[in-house]
């Protein structure tokens, strides 16, 4: 069973000041020791409960504490333990300008270590309950952010006299391809990186500046005059100045790519494309994957100004389309598992 008490990392290359460590604070807290540094790292490392409080000393052969200091302060998973500098020596100004939070001198007074202990303890846990909560805090603030937007685009499908399944079909789609693409190695490390669940969460959006196009031209049941679709073209700057509006960090990776889809899936591949006339890898991957998914939806489907398409003159175009509007690998990706596309929209548009 797991200690429920505070953990302490001594390290010391001397045994006995780990002894006396150890039998000062060992009553209050869960203490652990290493040797040296390099068996401090390890432990680190090694253990997934990190410790609330690593007491180390300074002067240790092969590796100092002010080393096994930096390299924790270095280490994401590390650089929050706070550490405390025991040695006998009078650097305290470099040991708190290394990142230390406290510095005890030897030989130790066993009040005044306790006291010491117990105040940066009391911190530590308080700051780990406080990013707890904020985390929550942060996870309530993402749901609710992506459930108020994905209703949007559901209130624009069905404005659009769509049922609402064009933004489920189009996400459930990407996420097919997008794993299918990341099993066969074609963007598989731009996937990771970027993110590819926040991405496929990001799809919904892909149409959201529809909420500016006029139901006399969004409605229409005929071909639309060279006019009209100017005012069509217009829905992904439309979207992606409402995303930017909601945005407060570039850093807001969901939103981030939220920005690229709605802005961006109607570019080509050969720049012939709107609004910006990117071209190849200039166009962001998200909306790239996007573009030949909408295509395929958009064509299988029955709309107020056309009547729908089977899957494989669906597919056809889209193979005939790649190098030109689409991205070829992406289409390559898509010709590969078209059975499993047709399969998965016909189960989605059965629902």
């Amino acid at each position: 069973m797991e200690s429920s008490k505070a953990k302490i990392l001594i390290v010391d290359d001397v045994e006995v000041n780990r002894f006396v460590l150890s039998e000062i604070l060992s009553d209050t807290y869960e203490i652990e020791q290493a040797a040296n540094g390099k068996d401090a790292l390890a432990k680190l490392y090694g253990d997934d409960k990190k410790p609330h409080l690593a007491l180390l000393d300074v002067i240790m052969p092969d590796m100092d504490g002010f080393e096994v200091n930096r390299i924790m302060k270095s280490d994401p998973s590390l650089k929050k333990v706070p550490v405390i500098f025991i040695t006998a020596t009078e650097d305290e100004r470099k040991g708190l300008a290394a990142g230390a939070v406290d510095f005890i001198s030897k030989p130790f007074d066993p009040e005044t270590v306790k006291l010491r202990v117990a105040n940066h303890i009391e911190l530590a846990l308080y700051r780990e309950q406080l990013e707890i909560m904020v985390d929550e805090k942060s996870r309530e603030i993402i749901e609710s952010k992506e459930l108020f937007l994905d209703s949007m685009a559901n209130l624009i499908e069905y404005r659009s006299l769509e049922s609402g399944l064009h933004v489920k079909r189009t996400k459930e789609l990407t996420r097919l391809l997008i794993l299918h693409m990341i099993k066969t190695g074609r963007y598989a490390q731009q996937f990771v990186d970027g993110d590819y669940e926040a991405m496929i969460k990001a799809v919904p959006l892909h149409d959201i500046g529809k909420i500016a196009v006029p139901d006399n031209i969004l409605l229409k049941p005929g071909r639309l005059t060279p006019e009209e679709f100017d005012v069509i073209k217009t829905h992904t700057t439309v979207g992606g100045q409402i995303i930017k509006s909601l945005m407060s960090s570039k850093k807001d990776v969901y939103l981030s790519h939220c920005y690229d889809i709605c802005r961006f899936h109607h570019e080509h591949w050969d720049g012939l494309g709107y609004p910006d006339k990117l071209s190849g890898e200039n166009i962001p991957l998200s909306a790239r994957v996007v573009a030949v998914v909408d295509v395929y939806d958009a064509l299988v489907s029955k709309r107020c100004y056309k009547d729908s398409l089977s899957h494989d003159e669906a597919a056809d175009i889209i193979r005939n389309s790649a190098g030109n509007h689409l991205d070829p690998l992406v289409v390559e990706a898509f010709m590969e598992i078209k059975k499993d596309v047709k399969a998965l929209s016909v189960k989605l548009q059965e629902e």
